[in-house]
């Protein structure tokens, strides 16, 4: 039986322990938190990842669409570099499929055919890993900008307040610092 076919079979079972290890990354009560509330309005962290890893797991399987690839990894990643978590914790749930897919195929017997395209499954989810990195790396230089241009506006209404910053008529008619 092909690798392809076999993880078809066990394709709930396998999206549900991923599920399990991305929450498992969060602390004792949140963990708690997500697994028990199955309401998406109360849980939206959980509805996220719970939906975005189903689909990660079809492309996976599949053709590996870039823009479906996109546009379920970057919830999960945003969410996750929002909560300060550092690259390789905010991205390592990628990797631990790896290990959940060993597990459920660890009673099987593998032909070389079957290895080579276990290597090549590895290969994808490497890849996932990579564009997860890079998602969350565009997210925590957003908000590095985001922390630095508050930074300078509340400098400048303290200078403001303070009769330090006072408007220069100009030609232009652009406000000048004195």
């Amino acid at each position: 039986m092909k690798l392809e076919e076999l993880l078809i079979q066990k394709k709930k079972v396998i999206a549900d322990k991923w599920f399990d290890a991305v929450v498992d990354t969060y602390p004792a009560e949140t963990c708690k938190f997500i697994k028990s509330q199955k309401n998406p309005f109360s849980n939206p962290v959980g509805n996220t990842t719970q939906k975005g890893l189903t689909v990660l797991m079809d492309e996976l399987l599949g053709e590996m669409d870039p823009d479906t690839i996109n546009s379920f990894l970057d919830p999960i990643i945003r969410i996750r570099a929002i909560q300060d978590f550092t690259p390789s914790k905010a991205v390592s749930f990628l990797f631990s499929l790896k290990e959940i897919i060993k597990d459920q195929l660890k009673d099987k017997d593998f032909d070389d055919n079957t290895l080579i395209e276990l290597n090549q499954f590895n290969k994808k989810i490497d890849s996932l890993a990579l564009i997860g990195f890079d998602i969350y790396m565009k997210c925590r230089e957003k908000i590095y900008h985001i922390k630095a241009n508050e930074e300078k506006n509340r400098t400048f209404r303290a200078f403001e307040r303070a009769g330090l910053i006072k408007e220069i008529p100009d030609n232009n008619a652009e406000s000048q610092l004195v």
